[in-house]
């Protein structure tokens, strides 16, 4: 196994039990299930309880076949269009860092670019793909190009069919603001 073998496969389990955790707390976490559906449905994602075991789900099964290489372009794909669906629906409007209040797009950026990477350089010779030879289909720019569609254009969709935010409340002027609090 060579070093780029090992750092492939450090990249994809890390990333792969990271997103494999994410799933596992929107269905299993303190709000349950139906606490992430609210959250998605507050987001505009509807209905929320569809995308919240929809993401749950995807998150389990493509962190899991990243962390252990199986069909790796189909996985990073899911899970870079998760990360996109992310970006756009709860992180965009934030601004750019994680650490800014709302929490800007750095982190799910982050986790795409690196799926992207890891479709592109293959599973590596530590994966299921290997063993099952199907990485000498699915490596190289094929894998990456098979990642990257599948993530923009997956989450395009979803978003054009079920993304519906509550349109911008207007400005208050400080005078509306003390007749509200009058008229309560």
């Amino acid at each position: 196994m060579t070093a780029a073998d090992t750092a492939d496969l450090v990249l994809r389990v890390v990333v792969g039990l990271t997103i494999v955790a994410h799933g596992y707390n929107h269905i299993f976490g303190p709000g349950g299930i139906q606490g992430t559906a609210g959250w998605f449905a507050s987001m505009g994602l509807r209905p929320g309880i569809v995308h919240a075991w929809a993401s749950g789900l995807i998150e389990l099964a493509a962190g899991a076949g990243l962390a252990v290489g199986l069909f790796t372009p189909f996985s990073a794909g899911a899970i870079i269009g998760i990360m996109v669906v992310a970006g756009m629906t709860a992180h965009r409007r934030n601004g750019f860092f994680i650490f800014k209040p709302g929490q800007g797009y750095e982190y799910v950026l982050m986790i795409a670019v690196v799926c992207l990477a890891i479709a592109t350089f293959g599973p590596g010779y530590a994966s299921l793909d290997h063993a099952f030879t199907i990485d000498d289909n699915l490596d190289g720019w094929l894998g990456g190009l098979i990642a990257l569609v599948l993530g923009v254009v997956g989450s395009a969709g979803l978003l054009v069919t079920a993304w519906r935010p509550d349109p911008p409340k207007p400005a208050t002027t400080p005078t509306q603001d003390a007749q509200a609090k009058q008229d309560a």
